[in-house]
């Protein structure tokens, strides 16, 4: 058997339901729960709920960047990790600039310059710092911008990975993004192994489309038992819609994540 944890996104399965019963749903099936934005909950009714949450979104606005939009980023994430003890989440996540509902940069950056990327390392610097104070991780998630981000700095697996190892704090980890990395990169086992020090969470959707493992083209038990091979024992977050029924998708991917003897 595997040792991974299992997560489930509450914003994105039982969506006819308010958020705390989709809550309840995935915590009574024996999932960690994920959520996007804080600020649009009920952080109190979240935690009366009982659920163990996994990550959460680790920053309002603001970027990796210009020094503005680095100076919000940080404010912002001193208030998400208030929230983030309210429901005890261990892990917040981040990109290179802020999103509007729809997944695009608030400000689209798509060309990144040196300067960028030492002003990124010195802003992930000190969120790192923040979450050590207040003993959370944030973690830098890689996105696609072929489809979904169009104009995202250090959306690659590469740049994210690149910056995380360049910081080197166990505070700040990546969320390795598999469906983001199949779009945007590709080759996921060897991806996988690369990363692997610098993991905090890897998250997972099938390509394409975005439901759950088994959907599309990743085979994603052969990833599963990638990764146990090399060791990781930590979380695989199933940020997916359902192709159809929930409690279906939740049991593909359970299947495809339970290592026996493949």
């Amino acid at each position: 058997m595997s040792g991974f944890t299992l997560a489930a996104n509450a914003e994105m399965l039982f969506v006819d339901l308010p958020l705390t019963e989709r809550v309840c749903r995935l915590h009574e099936a024996g999932f960690e729960v994920e959520i996007w934005d804080w600020t649009t909950k009920n952080l109190d009714a979240l935690a009366a709920t009982g659920a163990r949450f996994g990550s959460m979104t680790g920053y309002v606005s603001g970027s990796l960047v210009d020094a503005d939009g680095a100076a919000q980023l940080l404010r912002t994430a001193e208030d998400s990790l208030a929230a983030a003890e309210v429901i005890d989440c261990p892990r917040l996540n981040v990109h290179g600039t802020g999103l509007d509902p729809q997944g695009l940069p608030v400000v689209a950056h798509p060309v990144v310059t040196g300067a960028d990327w030492l002003a990124a390392a010195r802003t992930l610097e000190r969120l790192a710092a923040l979450g050590e104070a207040r003993g959370r991780v944030f973690t830098l998630e890689n996105l696609n911008t072929a489809l979904d981000h169009p104009g995202v700095p250090f959306a690659r697996a590469e740049d994210t990975l690149a910056l995380v190892a360049a910081v080197d704090s166990p505070h700040l980890r990546l969320n390795l993004d598999l469906y983001h990395a199949q779009i945007g990169e590709g080759n996921l086992v060897e991806l996988c192994a690369r990363a692997l020090p610098y993991i905090g969470e890897v998250q997972v959707a099938d390509v394409p489309g975005r439901c759950e493992p088994g959907t599309g083209e990743i085979h994603y038990p052969r990833i599963a038992t990638a990764l146990t091979e090399i060791g990781y024992e930590g979380v695989i977050a199933m940020e997916a819609f359902a192709a159809d029924d929930p409690e279906v998708a939740l049991e593909r991917f359970r299947d495809a994540f339970t290592v026996c003897s493949r």
